[in-house]
């Protein structure tokens, strides 16, 4: 079959849904590859992904189940599976997870498209060039924010973009932006225990004597990081490790754990339950 969909849904669990989708999608002509559920007793939400192989167009699988749609009052979506969802990534000095991305996405490991990167500096311009993406500078200062975001929100329709990445991206967006881009734009910070804010965490981690650094991905909102979480790492270090080696490795895990959230997202598997994730790895 030369088409491939994902299907995700959720909606107030109830009986029947299963059988409905399944017949559905069997009247569409659709064959069920992988099929994931999950029912949060907290919300009361039951949500599902499934990937289907068909002859039949994408308009013709979604108006099949238009009607379970409409039955269930589900959220529901089909994907094309071969899509690359367009991504725009924003950064600043440090190249790191930047560069994880681009690696990964020409490597063709990351269901993403890049056609812009967006920075507050010029530091990385030359690793954009380098992967031929295209480089915008936007200088970002109190007096400018909200001429920058306007900005940022023009270069989004510009590219059609339909992710934003924030890789160490150095500056916090407004609650205006947040709101108008919810679910749609990934962050990634360092995750300690305990934690350590401000400048130099690393060297406040190491002055602490920590045996745990990590890193956080996670969709950002108004609260300044503490969005839903989409994936987090973590690794053991002891005394013996010097700042200097407690930032290299730190850097090692924030790439990663960034790089998989956004290859979860762009694989529509990640769906929100109020402030937690459900992610269907």
């Amino acid at each position: 079959m030369s088409n491939q969909y994902i299907v995700t849904l959720s909606c107030l669990d109830q009986p029947g849904i299963v059988h409905a989708i399944s017949g559905g999608l069997l009247g569409a002509g659709c064959n069920i590859t992988e099929s994931q559920q999950y029912e949060s007793p907290d919300s009361r939400t039951f949500f599902m992904r499934i990937e289907v192989a068909t002859e039949q167009s994408l308009m013709q699988v979604r108006a099949a189940l238009a009607p379970i749609r409409e039955q269930f009052v589900m959220s529901l979506r089909v994907d094309d599976a071969a899509k690359r969802t367009r991504t725009m990534i924003m950064c600043s000095k440090a190249g790191h997870a930047l560069n994880d991305l681009l690696f990964a996405q020409r490597a063709g490991n990351l269901a993403i498209e890049v056609p812009v990167i967006v920075s507050n500096h010029l530091d990385l311009k030359p690793m954009a060039d380098f992967y031929g993406v295209d480089f915008v500078h936007l200088p970002v200062t109190a007096a400018n924010k909200s001429q920058a975001e306007a900005e940022l929100l023009a270069l989004a329709d510009e590219y059609n973009i339909e992710l934003v990445v924030l890789a160490r991206y150095m500056q916090i967006l407004s609650d205006a932006l947040c709101e108008r881009m919810s679910g749609r734009v990934i962050n990634i910070h360092h995750s300690f225990l305990p934690s350590f804010k401000g400048a130099k965490p690393y060297h406040q981690a190491h002055a602490r004597g920590v045996k745990l650094i990590g890193a956080t991905a996670h969709y950002v909102t108004a609260d300044l990081d503490e969005g839903p979480i989409i994936d987090q790492e973590v690794t053991s270090v002891t005394h013996a490790r010097t700042p200097a080696q407690l930032v290299n490795l730190g850097r090692s895990v924030e790439g990663r754990t960034l790089t998989r959230a956004v290859q979860w997202h762009a694989e529509h598997r990640v769906m929100l339950d109020g402030q937690r994730t459900i992610v269907f790895s």
